[in-house]
C-alpha cells in the first residue's frame, strides 16, 4: 500500500498542500480528482520524490521509500515528455534500458505494449508525427515499459477517444490485478466514476473526501428515493417530511427527512396499488465532488 501521511508543501508564502493524507491500495485503481490548482500534480510529484514535502511522509508497505524503490515507480506527467523527433519504439526501449532492463527485455516489453496500445504499426514513426491521442498512448507505454510496481498517472485519459480509453483501461487493470497500486488523476469525472475502485477528492490543497467509490456514494446519498407506480402519485406532494424533486404522473423522485418517512411513503404507495419500483438514489461522482468542495 502506498500511503501519504500529513503532507504539507509550500512555495514561498503560498501553502499548496495542507495535511494531505490518503492511501492507494495494492490491486486497486484509485481516482484522484480536483479542479485546476487543487494540488493534484504537486501531490504526485511529492509521491515521486520530485518535490520534498515540508512535513509528512510517503511510505510503501509501511516503509520509507528509498531512491532505488522509486526507480520501480511508473510515472506519467501531464505534460508530454517524449523526444519529438525520436522513433516511438526506439524511445520506449531506451527508457526501459535507463530503468535497468536488458536490451532484449526492454525491446520485448516495448513491442508488447505498443501492440496492446494500438501503436504497433507506428513503432518506427517519429513521436511528432503521431496524433495527440497516439502521443498519449506512447507516453503511457513509457510509464509502463520497465514493469513498475507502482503506477502514478497524471491525466492519462486526456485526448483519448472512447475506444482508446477502453484500450488503456484494460492495460492499467492488468497492472492493478498483479498487485500494483494505481493512482490516476483526471478532470473527466464520468470516466473516473466508471473506472476506479477508490476515490480521493482534493480542493485548495486539502483532502475533502476519500474511500471506495460505492462507500462514498452511500455516505453522500442522503434520503433521496425513486418511486414508480401504476397509478398517480399526486398525493405525494402533500406528505409531511417529503420534498418532490421530479414528478411525472406515476413516477417521482423525492427527498425524505428520514428513512421512516420513506418507508411510510412506500406503505402508502403499496396500499394504493402495485409498486413498480422503489429504490434509493445514489449521487454521481460529479454531485459528490460539488458537495465536498463547497
Amino acid at each position: 500500500m502506498l500511503e501519504l501521511n500529513s503532507i504539507t508543501r509550500s512555495f514561498g508564502e503560498r501553502r499548496v498542500l495542507h495535511d494531505v493524507s490518503f492511501s492507494v491500495a495494492r490491486g486497486r485503481m484509485t481516482g484522484f480528482v480536483g479542479g485546476n490548482g487543487a494540488g493534484k500534480t504537486t501531490t504526485m510529484r511529492v509521491m515521486m520524490g520530485v518535490l520534498t514535502p515540508d512535513s509528512g511522509t510517503v511510505t510503501l508497505d509501511g516503509q520509507p521509500i528509498s531512491k532505488d524503490a522509486r526507480t520501480r515507480f511508473g510515472y506519467m506527467p501531464e505534460e508530454r515528455g517524449l523526444y519529438p523527433k525520436m522513433k516511438v519504439a526506439e524511445q520506449i526501449t531506451y527508457l526501459g534500458r535507463l530503468h535497468g532492463l536488458s536490451t532484449e527485455r526492454a525491446k520485448a516489453n516495448t513491442d508488447g505494449l505498443l501492440e496492446r496500445l494500438g501503436l504497433g504499426e507506428r513503432a518506427n514513426d517519429a513521436v511528432e508525427s503521431l496524433s495527440l491521442g497516439n502521443q498519449q498512448r506512447a507516453q503511457i507505454a513509457a510509464a509502463l515499459v520497465h514493469e513498475p510496481s507502482v503506477l502514478i498517472l497524471d491525466e492519462p485519459f486526456s485526448g483519448l477517444d472512447p475506444i482508446a480509453v477502453e484500450v488503456v483501461l484494460n492495460v492499467l487493470k492488468d497492472y492493478a490485478s498483479q498487485g500494483a497500486p494505481v493512482l490516476f488523476s483526471s478532470h473527466q469525472l464520468d470516466i473516473v466514476e466508471r473506472l476506479c475502485d477508490d476515490l480521493v477528492v482534493i480542493a485548495d490543497g486539502s483532502i475533502r473526501a476519500s474511500g471506495s467509490r460505492e462507500g462514498l456514494r452511500a455516505e453522500h446519498s442522503g434520503n433521496r428515493y425513486e418511486l414508480q407506480v401504476d397509478g398517480d402519485l399526486g398525493w405525494l406532494r402533500d406528505e409531511p417530511g417529503v420534498e418532490v424533486a421530479e414528478f411525472d404522473g406515476g413516477y417521482a423522485v423525492f427527498d425524505a427527512d428520514s428513512a421512516d418517512t420513506a418507508q411510510r411513503v412506500l406503505r402508502l404507495a403499496m396500499a394504493a396499488g402495485p409498486v413498480k419500483n422503489f429504490t434509493p438514489q445514489h449521487p454521481s461522482l460529479s454531485q459528490i465532488f460539488k458537495e465536498v468542495i463547497q
